[in-house]
């Protein structure tokens, strides 16, 4: 696991999620979503926007219960727990395992983004 800071391990996340079909970067809430089909599948900033933290929330159908078995995940808040909704939040200066966090991502498309597109993967 490669060290990173916050800004790093962020940029490196969204340009992998902005590879698949159809993904575009918007900033509601004033945090960067990556969305397909106007539907969210990945958020950095999180709801608390601590500074020198890094935070992605990820729609996890597969792997959401054991996501939730590590330290630095928790089930999203705002009621999208209980949807399969986590958020990992890893404090700047740690190591981030950008790879399990890429596959969340590829998880979390999967799941929201239309099967059409989903099918072209």
């Amino acid at each position: 696991m490669p060290k990173l800071s916050v800004k790093q391990a962020e940029q490196r996340l969204i340009k992998f999620a902005l590879t698949y079909p159809e993904a575009v970067l918007e900033h509601p809430w004033g945090h960067d979503a990556v969305k397909v089909k106007g539907k969210m599948f990945a958020t950095f900033g999180g709801e608390s926007g601590v500074k020198g933290e890094f935070s992605m929330s990820v729609k996890l159908p597969v792997s959401f219960e054991m996501a939730l078995t590590l330290p630095w995940v928790e089930a999203t808040g705002y009621g999208l727990g209980k949807s399969g909704w986590v958020t990992a939040r890893v404090k700047g200066g740690s190591d981030f395992d950008i790879e399990t966090m890429k596959g969340w991502i590829d998880q979390s498309y999967r799941a929201i983004a239309p099967k059409a597109l989903v099918k072209a993967l």
